[in-house]
């Protein structure tokens, strides 16, 4: 017997992924619907070796099903999310609305899967931001080891991040730098991507830190130790899909770069590519598609007491966002509801 389970915003670039790692991941489902808005009624998407047709989320009957991932904005979840959390529902929330609330877990399965069980005080579940989620697999367990202080991080984050509008943009902004006749002025982005870094995601806060930054303190901090100090740089770069991140971290105690590494090595979620020589090390580009999420350039950082330095690689589209959302329920499943 397996599971009901509905995907929330199945049009979408995030909806789709949660479409196909539930496949690929072979998750037990009986029954799935796929939801979408009234302007994107209809639309056909698959899932494995089948086509389902996408109905109405404003009249849908979430009453019998287990499970919603969601894969919409904010504005929709609040609508929505109530609805089905109240119907009986689990909600795994994959927007921000959620994500600070302390009476709603915030989890990566890899992390703190023993949070799972507070998700009966609403019924929802919140899914981290996509720059979160792969730094804190890499972060936990050094912290298990040597307790974490402080974490600088630098962000490359991909244009995926801000949906298919943003990976239009690139494209078209791309061609356009060839064929000067043709001009495609920022719509998404704050400045022109193409052939660019805008130091800019989300909206700037008062102390001059963006809201993508602030995320990342206080999730970072939710999901691994609110001891741990967080500062972090987030900048979008002209690439279509995956985020890197550049992470200093400072322990409590000396932690050597070789151990450091072991301890990646056998870490769930994590696969360490650190050679050093040319091409020995993970971009991007390589990542997309994958589950993992990659570490390279391990290394000691002698300006400070007990320091690393770490490159961190994931698909966005994945780890960031659909996989962890599936993970979430595959753990939900397996711990609390335990039918498939």
């Amino acid at each position: 017997m397996g599971y009901r389970v509905v995907v929330v915003g199945a049009t979408g670039n995030v909806g789709r992924e949660m479409l196909n790692i539930l496949a690929e991941r072979q998750f037990p489902v009986d029954e799935l619907a796929a939801l979408a808005s009234r302007r994107s009624l209809g639309t056909e998407v698959s899932f494995g070796d089948k086509t389902l047709t996408t109905q109405d989320l404003d009249t849908f009957d979430f009453t019998g099903w287990d499970m919603a991932l969601f894969a919409v904005g904010s504005a929709a979840t609040k609508d929505y999310a109530p609805k089905a959390a109240a119907a009986g529902c689990v909600v795994i929330d994959n927007s921000s609305l959620y994500r600070y609330d302390p009476d709603i877990p915030l989890i990566v399965p890899e992390c703190n899967p023993q949070a799972i069980h507070g998700y009966a005080k609403k019924n929802i579940i919140a899914n981290p931001n996509c720059s979160t989620a792969q730094m804190v697999v890499a972060l936990k367990p050094l912290h298990d080891r040597a307790r974490i202080k402080r974490v600088v991080v630098s962000t490359y984050q991909s244009v995926s991040g801000a949906g298919k509008d943003g990976m239009d943009e690139l494209w078209d902004q791309t061609k356009a730098v060839y064929n000067p006749t043709s001009e495609h002025p920022p719509k998404t982005f704050q400045k022109q991507i193409a052939f660019n870094v805008i130091p800019h995601i989300d909206t700037f806060m008062e102390d001059g830190s963006t809201k993508e930054e602030w995320k990342m303190v206080a999730e970072t901090k939710k999901i691994v130790d609110t001891s741990i100090k967080v500062t972090a740089t987030c900048v979008r770069v002209p690439v279509f899909v995956g985020h890197s991140e550049a992470v200093n971290i400072e322990f409590e105690e000396f932690l050597d770069e070789d151990e450091a590494r072991d301890i990646l090595r056998e870490s769930p979620g994590i696969m360490v590519i650190d050679k050093r020589e040319s091409g020995g090390y993970v971009t991007p580009v390589e990542c997309v598609g994958d589950f993992a999420t990659f570490i390279s350039r391990v290394r000691q950082d002698s300006t400070i007491e007990n320091g690393l330095n770490l490159w961190c690689v994931s698909d966005n589209l994945r780890k960031g966002a659909a996989l962890n959302a599936v993970q979430i329920a595959e753990l939900l499943g397996r711990e609390v509801l335990k039918k498939g």
